[in-house]
């Protein structure tokens, strides 16, 4: 008998332009002891099954149109909310995408995870304090007696993670619902927590529901995977069964955009366009404290022509040093030559008109761009600001740029929220590219994307790198996408920078014991 058995659910919302089919006539189950992955692209329903068995589809503008969630006998889209609540967190728990939006800030960890003890099971204030202790041990938290009087911004993303899946196994629930619990971690951080998933799912005798929009995310640990495609399930199987012969031309798709392949070098100049010499980048969070040493005493080279991959964990300086080569932060030595130029030398106006020559793009682009610009404005900004062209010829470079990133002329005069992910994401890249740049800084600009999204821009970006003969530091924890788009590699570890190398030496020979776990920790071993 399943677990969990969901016949023919069909969820909406009705919105000001019509009625949104979000889930239609979904079927699918979890069975005791294995891991079920439903797997899709933003917007194809994943998420929202889920939450509508639950009751967390917010009425109106959701409604539930029909079918069944069968669970221990109990139809959960019959159940009344304060009855649904009884089942939440108890026999059904749940591990969200973000663990930073999900936890209280003002509450300390210890505290949130004796709230359910007493609330559920009805624990004393030490048994539940001696509970969650254990478990917190149980999901990899050092010193988890510490743990328990931190707030969770003392915990960096992967330990927050920890944390949720804590909260969610603490009352031993039957199901597990996992939605993208990984999406915005390091590869090695992700690996950790899909392999910790599997082994409490094994050692607990639960099911478990995984939610990914990558595919090789779940080709490791799920026993079973479904395929949905807008509000559809279009294919479902073993992982087998899915990646050696998928049907339906929407998965053969997800398959297609796994990041596999190795770029084949291009002819690249031996003449450097930087010269890195003992960079130091440090910062004092408060003063009288040890200095952080996001950057410290690196040296590099980056030629002209070539895509230079920067790949390490959060936290290893990649994007401090991508930030300090374009002088966004304050250096605090060593030099950077640029093209002849002491670039760490330049100050106030001649720093201003050297930025032309160099640009960012960021890791998200809703942040990052003003939303109160359309996409006209924000094209024409960095032409007219830098005067690379005339009020007359505006219009036009701002045509071209559309053109060339691959978005309609007709958006030209909308705003950044009508607009998806990897829309933004062109719009960005234009802007990056209006001012013609020898040099571009890409900060992780694939890594909040959907699979097929990923792919899309990674050839954008690979055809604008040879159509406007940019030099590239493409910044990365994500090895599977650098090798797909980089020339060489480096490896960065703690601030240092602890190996480089031609992208097929460092795959296929690495020298560090660091860069070897980074390989390792690549998603997708049936995808390969």
């Amino acid at each position: 008998m399943s677990l969990l058995k969901v016949d023919h659910l069909s969820v909406s919302f009705v919105t000001r332009n019509g009625t949104n089919q979000a889930v239609d006539d979904v079927s699918f189950a979890v069975e005791p002891r294995q891991i079920t992955a439903i797997i899709g692209e933003s917007g194809s329903g994943k998420s929202v099954s889920c939450y509508a068995m639950l009751g967390l589809v917010p009425s109106p503008p959701g409604r539930i149109d029909g079918g069944s969630a069968m669970f221990q006998g109990q139809d959960l889209l019959s159940l009344s909310e304060s009855e649904l609540r009884a089942i939440r967190g108890r026999d059904i728990a749940m591990i969200f995408q973000d663990p930073m939006t999900c936890l209280n800030p003002f509450m300390r960890i210890g505290d949130q995870l004796i709230e359910p003890l007493t609330l559920h099971r009805g624990l004393d204030k030490k048994s539940a304090q001696e509970r969650a202790t254990e478990l917190l041990d149980e999901v990899g938290i050092r010193d988890p007696q510490g743990a328990m009087r931190a707030f969770p911004h003392e915990f960096s993303g992967g330990m927050r993670q920890r944390v949720m899946i804590a909260m969610a196994l603490i009352n031993e629930p039957k199901l597990l619902i996992a939605d993208e619990p990984t999406t915005a971690l390091d590869v090695t951080i992700q690996a950790q927590i899909l392999k910790l998933i599997a082994e409490l799912q094994h050692k607990r005798d639960i099911g478990v529901l995984l939610i990914s929009h990558d595919l090789a995310v779940v080709s490791d640990i799920a026993d079973q995977i479904v395929v949905m495609e807008q509000g559809k399930v279009v294919e479902h199987g073993s992982p087998q069964a899915i990646f050696n012969n998928a049907q339906h031309p929407y998965t053969q798709k997800l398959l297609a955009a796994i990041p596999s392949g190795q770029k084949i070098a291009d002819a690249v100049t031996a003449e450097p366009l930087i010269r890195i010499q003992h960079l130091k980048t440090w910062f004092t969070p408060n003063e009288g404290s040890e200095p952080v040493k996001a950057v410290d005493d690196v040296s590099l080279e980056i030629h002209r022509g070539e895509v230079l991959g920067l790949v390490g964990e959060s936290g290893s300086g990649k994007s401090t040093l991508g930030r300090s080569l374009l002088r966004l932060v304050p250096l605090t030595g060593g030099e950077i030559d640029f093209d002849g130029t002491a670039l760490s030398s330049l100050q106030g106006r001649s720093l201003k008109q050297f930025r032309h020559r160099m640009q960012m793009i960021f890791q998200d682009p809703y942040a990052s761009l003003n939303p109160r610009m359309t996409v006209y404005d924000t094209l024409a900004e960095p032409l007219l600001l830098h005067k690379l062209v005339s009020k007359t010829g505006l219009d036009q470079a701002i045509r071209e740029l559309m053109d060339n990133v691959g978005l309609a002329r007709a958006f030209v005069r909308k705003y950044p929220h009508e607009f998806s992910g990897g829309q933004r994401q062109r719009i960005a890249i234009g802007r990056a590219l209006a001012t013609r740049p020898e040099f571009m800084v890409a900060d992780e600009p694939v890594s909040a994307l959907d699979v097929t999204i990923q792919a899309q821009i990674l050839d954008l970006l690979a055809d604008l790198t040879k159509e406007y003969g940019l030099t590239m530091l493409f910044i990365s924890h994500d090895l599977a996408v650098i090798r797909q788009i980089a020339d060489r590699i480096a490896v960065m570890y703690r601030g240092k920078l602890v190996e480089e190398g031609p992208t097929a030496q460092v795959f296929e020979t690495p020298r560090e014991d660091y860069t070897r776990s980074l390989l390792a920790a690549i998603p997708g071993a049936h995808a390969a």
